[in-house]
């Protein structure tokens, strides 16, 4: 009898986890039906509809295990009338305070307790959109693409919702109303992937409805269930949307012959009109962003271009068709090289835009296309014309998450001529063509990029492939105006490796693009691949830990190697959030053009060579608690000298009103006799304040030595209505070295959101 109860119990211990995965599986099926009633946000789940709505439970762990039930019973519904999809969540939880990093909207999902549904309306698993609401009622939201997989989410897209937050004693009820006016969706199919998340951020733990495995992300429409619509989606009547904005500017630039006061005034709009269900027109006249986020700055020691993300609402839904195509390394579309330019000091500034279009969505649950035109003023001080940019895209999706993509980005600077050099004279509009020692600079009149993408999935996100074909052409043709490249990985719950190669001719001229190869090399091959190994350790303090290689080469088409690197880590992440790493690596440069990192008098030589060896440290703390900090230290040989490099974080939480941190990014550069030497600062206090969940303060300084600025942005913000906004934004620049103010700036600007 003993022996029987023993290999009953171990036999039970050996089916648990089979059993534990058996249900909630990818593609399992969640019924929605017609609410009868009326649904009111308010935190109080006693309508009868949400009681006969069903239940999406027994949910699973993903993270820091996913062989585990999550020690908190979370249990989801959702229903619909003729206007909202509503979703509601119940949250066990027996401990307070929760985990809120603030009030502002658009909150950061790795600090919050939260919870997330994820919707694919095209059933494609591949495109959607993501609704989140923190335990203190805190809103966000975003767009997927790519299904999920390769960090496929843009939290900049913005729209109109609705939710409530109310805690209990030994819960927390959450309850959203998103209008079906809000994002796009196919009226003809009775099934949409979806997801349900749980982020319970205080004890370090994610966990989902659908089943998945630690090394994928449960927000990926791989590891999504299926809302089958056991009544009809409700028909898409008319949804068009109007949002007008007023601004006011009041301005000074204290260098300039004449420094006085300037006043402005501007108006404009922006309309969505939804021509079908899933297929939108976006329109804007006359655009402002001085609202936008002023960028981080950086310190730059390469020969790159660094790129920065988009952050402007108008370039955002569906961006995926376009931001993606290409490579990192050559993409033929940049967002935003369309109305910004940069200045002498490295720095974006704005160019007037008269106006944009864009038609993007699902033609069918199949095909996509994006397609987009904008046209800017002519900007004299900046020595620029009047630029037209078109792009499209249109593509096909496949299999369970594959697609092929074409796209075409045409730059026309309008009405220009040979002759006009003078008057546009910004490096933008010039290309140096031909042999380096026999170029010719030559003005930019139009320039096209044609590309054609591929991308594979398997259906359980562990094997992945990309590769793509770009041709550009333009008045200023040479040879090789070709790029491409190829790129495969596999990923399993413990081994991790990735291979590719990719290519950039001499002649690939993409201007309204990012190719920050361009003019370092004369045209350019890169091989790479990367190997990683993770343990899952029986431990309570430690979830994972494991090795790192990476390997990469750069070669001239002529076959000479002008660049390798190999880099060694080794990293562990701590079950209270923390996390430390360290790596060693190695670099070898042979230049392809005259150079020096700090701009000196000396500049190292085309054709010099340079062999050096680093070593770095890196160290996340506990982010749960008030005071946290990321710390990065690199030590080592730089070019024919040496560096040190010091670069962090350091935040102070006050939840959940506000957030005080300091970015830093310190190098203390010493070269060879005559190549220079120096001590480069980059300091960013920052102040960010939430009042409440509609009224918000940030302030930010950047002081950057290697600039010789010091930079304050000051940005107010009232959500006055769901959308609909005010702000008054101020921003200075002062001389470094004796805070004389450069050039200073007061900008109101007044936001509606109307839904005719």
């Amino acid at each position: 009898m003993r022996l029987q109860r023993l290999l009953t119990l171990l036999s039970g211990m050996l089916l648990f986890p089979m059993l534990l995965h058996a249900q909630n599986q990818p593609g399992s099926t969640l019924g929605i039906k017609k609410a009868t009633g009326t649904i009111t946000l308010d935190g109080v789940l006693d309508e009868p509809d949400w009681q006969q709505a069903q239940v999406a439970d027994d949910w699973f762990m993903s993270f820091p295990v996913d062989t585990a039930r999550p020690e908190f019973k979370t249990v989801a519904r959702l229903t619909f009338d003729d206007e909202f999809l509503y979703v509601s969540y119940y949250c066990e939880d027996d401990t307070t305070p929760d985990l809120i990093n603030s009030l502002r909207r658009d909150f950061d999902y790795d600090l919050n307790d939260n919870v997330s549904v994820t919707l694919g309306p095209y059933n494609d698993r591949q495109n959607g959109f993501y609704f989140s609401v923190t335990a203190a009622g805190v809103q966000g939201e975003g767009t997927i693409f790519a299904g999920g997989s390769n960090g496929g989410f843009n939290s900049f897209w913005d729209n109109k919702w609705y939710s409530k937050a109310v805690r209990y004693e030994d819960h927390w009820i959450v309850e959203m109303a998103i209008p079906f006016k809000s994002f796009r969706y196919k009226g003809d199919i009775d099934e949409w992937n979806i997801g349900l998340i749980r982020a319970d951020r205080k004890r370090n733990t994610v966990s989902s409805w659908i089943s998945t495995p630690i090394q994928f992300a449960p927000e990926s429409f791989a590891y999504s269930g299926q809302l089958q619509w056991l009544d009809p989606v409700p028909e898409a009547g008319a949804n068009i949307s109007m949002i007008p904005f007023l601004a006011g500017r009041v301005d000074q630039d204290l260098q300039s012959p004449d420094p006085s006061v300037q006043t402005g005034f501007q108006a404009g709009f922006d309309g969505k009109i939804a021509i079908t269900p899933s297929l939108n027109l976006d329109v804007t006249f006359n655009p402002d962003f001085s609202q936008v986020e002023v960028d981080q700055q950086v310190i730059n020691l390469t020969r790159f271009e660094i790129q920065l993300p988009e952050r402007r609402q108008f370039f955002l839904e569906n961006s995926d068709l376009l931001d993606n195509a290409g490579f990192p390394n050559a993409r033929p579309f940049f967002s935003r090289r369309v109305g910004l330019v940069q200045d002498s000091l490295e720095l974006f500034q704005p160019v007037p835009i008269l106006y944009g279009a864009r038609l993007s969505g699902s033609l069918t649950p199949k095909w996509r296309i994006n397609v987009l035109n904008m046209q800017t003023r002519v900007a004299d001080e900046q020595g620029l014309p009047g630029q037209n940019f078109t792009a499209a895209a249109l593509q096909r999706n496949f299999g369970a998450q594959s697609n092929f993509t074409l796209s075409l980005v045409n730059k026309l600077n309008v009405g220009v001529t040979p002759t006009d050099t003078a008057r546009f004279f910004h490096p933008s509009v010039f290309r140096e063509v031909g042999a380096a020692d026999s170029s010719v600079r030559q003005l930019s009149l139009s320039n096209q990029v044609v590309t054609a993408d591929l991308e594979l999935f398997s259906r359980d996100n562990r094997w992945y492939h990309s590769s793509f074909i770009s041709r550009s052409i333009a008045n200023y043709e040479g040879a090789m105006p070709w790029a491409g490249a190829v790129f495969n990985r596999y990923s399993s719950r413990n081994f991790g490796a990735f291979i590719g190669a990719n290519f950039v001719g001499e002649s690939y001229f993409a201007e309204a693009g990012f190719v920050p190869s361009q003019g370092v090399y004369p045209g350019q091959i890169n091989a790479f691949g990367n190997v990683s190994y993770t343990w899952y350790p029986k431990a309570d303090w430690l979830i994972s830990m494991g090795p790192e290689l990476d390997v990469n080469y750069t070669f001239l088409p002529t076959g000479l190697n002008t660049d390798h690197n190999f880099g060694l880590n080794y990293g562990f992440n701590l079950a209270n959030t923390s996390s430390f790493g360290i790596g060693v690596s190695q670099t070898y440069q042979q230049l392809t053009l005259s150079f020096n990192p700090l701009g000196g008098d000396k500049d190292f030589e085309e054709g010099d060579e340079f062999t050096w060896y680093n070593v770095g440290l890196e160290y996340q703390s506990d982010v749960r608690r008030l005071l946290n900090m990321n710390l990065s230290a690199v030590y080592g040989g730089f070019y024919n000298g040496r560096n040190l490099n010091l670069s962090g974080r350091l935040n102070y939480r006050y939840q959940p009103y506000g957030n005080i941190s300091l970015q830093f990014d310190y190098n203390d550069v010493e070269l060879a006799p005559g190549y220079g030497a120096g001590r480069l600062f980059l300091i960013g206090p920052r102040v960010d304040l939430t009042f409440t969940d509609a009224l918000f303060l940030t302030t930010y300084v950047q002081y950057n030595s290697r600039l010789n600025n010091v930079n304050l942005n000051a940005r107010f913000q009232w959500r006055y209505a769901p959308a609909s906004d005010f702000f008054i934004v101020y921003t200075e620049n002062y001389l470094s070295t004796d805070f004389t103010s450069k050039n200073r700036a007061l900008v109101f600007k007044l936001v509606y959101w109307l839904n005719v």
